[in-house]
């Protein structure tokens, strides 16, 4: 029997998964040392009490989608209303290193599943979905693409497919990035910067860079707060308007990267042609807010039941990618950004978005800062790649491997 949560029930559930993902960080010591973030925490304990219900009561809990769907929006708006010029061009040759090294990995984590689904039997194509259709393209690339592969190529099932794999992805994303970085910072007794680990209860001072640190206090005010709701309306808006009106034309993106390209716009609108002072710390509060609801919502919504009904083939071809994510951050993101400790914050980032999304990755190298130190190279580099420049050369990569596998 199904069970629909409205919209203020979906968002008060969320705010519980989130409080108590905080309390399972607090109180279960290899949780903190895993540098689990709290929304996963949360989430999967959500999870297994959905698949508890359906086991033994038939009970299939199903939630608003239309909130984690703006929630996702207002998160990518912070993104680009947090980037003027001056902080784009700080990413310099590191940003364009970084993007080489995940346009890399996309073309390895294509030919793994391409290659496995052929030596199991399955249609290479199928290989496609588990590889960057899903895990780094995420739940809206599964689906745009699972209709492709439905009508064009006859794949049945490949939406439902699609999202079963983007949804592993999301959780194995969460849970591999922490770790990972953990364990090359001490591996190579790496220090972040002294004296920038968070602390309990002091305030952020302005200036600082938005998203590595969600549990500083940030002072704001109430004309902040609403100056700051007025951009993000402006930011989705934009992003409608964009989705209809370049639908079916060569510059068709997802709606959450025009949300960013609108909020850069804004942004440095504001700053350069009105010399506008847009206030920073109410940004970064409705942007962490809206990434921790959004991975609360997402793994609220997992439904174990189905992840546990793929068949053995692909459930094979996940594990494999997720032992190729971490083995190649570890081994060539971690070597060629630097053997340093922003390079192992961006591999939990490479992690988080390599077989998630960019809000998972953001949650995982906050998991990393939150204990080491900042890093501002990481927290610039992670959301521009994987937000904006990894959905454009992914879409590339995936129409020239159908045209090569279809």
């Amino acid at each position: 029997m199904a069970i629909k949560f409205g919209t203020y029930y979906t968002l008060i559930l969320a705010a519980i998964v989130l409080l108590a993902g905080k309390f399972l960080v607090q109180h279960i010591r290899w949780l903190r040392e895993f540098n689990i973030p709290e929304p996963v925490a949360g989430g999967l304990v959500a999870a297994l009490v959905s698949w508890a219900l359906n086991a033994t009561l038939g009970l299939q809990p199903s939630f608003d989608s239309s909130l984690q769907t703006a929630f996702m929006l207002v998160f990518f708006s912070s993104i680009g209303l947090s980037a003027n010029f001056a902080k784009l061009r700080e990413g310099g040759m590191g940003l364009i290193v970084f993007l080489v090294v995940v346009v890399v990995f996309i073309l390895v984590q294509n030919g793994v599943g391409i290659a496995l689904a052929t030596l199991l039997g399955l249609d290479p194509l199928i290989g496609l979905i588990a590889g960057s259709i899903t895990l780094t393209g995420g739940h809206g690339t599964a689906g745009a693409w699972g209709q492709v592969l439905e009508s064009q190529h006859g794949i049945r099932g490949a939406i439902t497919l699609g999202i079963a794999c983007a949804t592993f992805g999301l959780v194995i994303g969460g849970l591999i990035g922490g770790p990972l970085a953990k364990w090359l910072i001490q591996r190579n007794s790496l220090q972040g910067p002294q004296g920038s680990a968070e602390g309990n209860g002091s305030a952020l001072e302005a200036g600082a860079p938005n998203f590595e640190f969600p549990h500083k206090t940030r002072i704001i005010t109430a004309d902040a707060a609403i100056e700051t709701m007025a951009l993000f309306a402006g930011c989705l808006a934009f992003a409608e308007f964009m989705t209809h009106a370049m639908a079916g034309t060569a510059v068709q993106l997802p709606t959450f990267v025009w949300a960013l390209g609108g909020g850069v716009l804004i942004r440095n609108a504001l700053d350069y042609v009105f010399n506008f002072q847009v206030f920073d710390r109410a940004i970064d509060v409705f942007g962490n807010a809206g990434l921790s609801i959004y991975l609360a919502i997402a793994l609220l919504s997992l439904k174990l039941w189905e992840l546990a009904g793929l068949a053995g083939p692909l459930v094979v071809i996940l594990g494999a990618q997720t032992i190729v994510m971490a083995a190649y951050a570890g081994l060539i993101t971690f070597r060629v950004m630097g053997r340093n400790y922003d390079a192992a914050v961006l591999c939990a980032g490479h992690c988080g978005f390599g077989m998630g999304a960019t809000p998972t990755a953001v949650a995982n190298m906050q998991a990393i800062t939150n204990q080491y130190g900042a890093s501002h190279k990481a927290f610039l580099i992670v959301p521009m790649v994987g937000a904006f420049f990894i959905d454009l050369v992914n879409a590339v990569a995936i129409q020239v491997f159908i045209k090569l596998f279809g």
